[in-house]
Order: C-alpha cells, then sequence, then structure tokens
C-alpha cells in the first residue's frame, strides 16, 4: 500500500509531467500536424479549441445582443446541422459554429423568460449528451493506419515525446519507493 501523501505527490508530478500533450486527443507526428493546435508548451486539439472559442463567442453574443425572437436563430441552427449532414464540413463549420449557435441560443433562451427556458434546457442537453457520446467514442487514429512508422521497431514520432516523458516519470517515481 502506498502512503497517501507519496501517492498525492506522484499524482501531482504525473498531471506536471503530462500537461504538454494532456489536451492535444492526437498523437504528435507530422500527419497530425493540422490537428494539433500549439499554445506556448502546451499542445490543443484544434476541434475542441474551436468548440470551447464558439462556446464563448455565443455566450458573448447572447449576452450582448439585444432581446427579439429566436425562431430565427432555430431555424439557422436546424439549416446548420441539415448542412452538417450533407457536406464534409471544415472544423471551423462543425465545431465553432454550432457551439457558437447553441450557445447563443441557450444564453437568449435564458433571457427570454420561461418559454426560453425549454429551449435553453434542450440545447444544453444536446451539448451534453454530445459530449458524453464524443468522450466515450474513443481516439481516431485513421492516420495511424497508414503510418510507415507504425511497424518500426520503435515508438512512431508522434508518440516518441509522450513516451520519453513517461519513461522519466517512472523513473523518477520509482526511486520514491
Amino acid at each position: 500500500m502506498i502512503d497517501r501523501d507519496l501517492a498525492r505527490r506522484i499524482d501531482r508530478f504525473s498531471r506536471r509531467a503530462h500537461r504538454f500533450h494532456r489536451f492535444a486527443h492526437h498523437p504528435l507526428c507530422a500527419a497530425y500536424r493540422g490537428e494539433v493546435v500549439p499554445l506556448g508548451r502546451i499542445r490543443v486539439c484544434k476541434g475542441c479549441l474551436l468548440t470551447g472559442m464558439g462556446f464563448v463567442a455565443g455566450t458573448g453574443a447572447g449576452l450582448l445582443a439585444p432581446t427579439g425572437s429566436l425562431w430565427g436563430l432555430l431555424a439557422a441552427w436546424g439549416t446548420l446541422l441539415l448542412l452538417l449532414t450533407r457536406v464534409r464540413p471544415s472544423k471551423w463549420l462543425s465545431r465553432f459554429l454550432p457551439a457558437a449557435l447553441g450557445a447563443y441560443l441557450a444564453v437568449r433562451g435564458l433571457h427570454s423568460g420561461p418559454a426560453g427556458w425549454g429551449l435553453a434546457l434542450a440545447v444544453l442537453a444536446g451539448f451534453f449528451a454530445f459530449w458524453r457520446h464524443y468522450r466515450h467514442r474513443g481516439p481516431d487514429r485513421q492516420a495511424c493506419t497508414a503510418c510507415p512508422e507504425l511497424a518500426g521497431p520503435t515508438v512512431c514520432s508522434g508518440f516518441r515525446p509522450i513516451a520519453r516523458r513517461e519513461k522519466a516519470f517512472r523513473r523518477l517515481t520509482g526511486r520514491w519507493y
């Protein structure tokens, strides 16, 4: 059994050691370069970054917009969702725009009285259902199946920095036992 203080120390160190790729959700290789955005020392998944930016933009627009009818925007959101099922959209169209429109609808719904509360609740329930489905889906490693490094004797370049950090982490924590 590990001492509780030592377990906390190891957990804190683990979070710090893997902070640089924690929100990347993709390998850090050239095949996924377009899917990962470097923010200083940290790498973030492009889709997650755009979704977060959409939430912020939609919430801000919802708070600043004058009171009016939500039906036009609701129709625009429905049209967008229909378009997303027909074409292969960019990440801006598939992540940022739905998040921005949904956040806007939720905020405006909350400001519209009891009739809008149902709309806000429905939008928030939809976001949580999508988030839960996304979390259970698992990582998409399609580029990895065609990667020439896959059958190589060493760890691929996309996971090499992660494996190197994990090896150093294990070496250091092994001394603490």
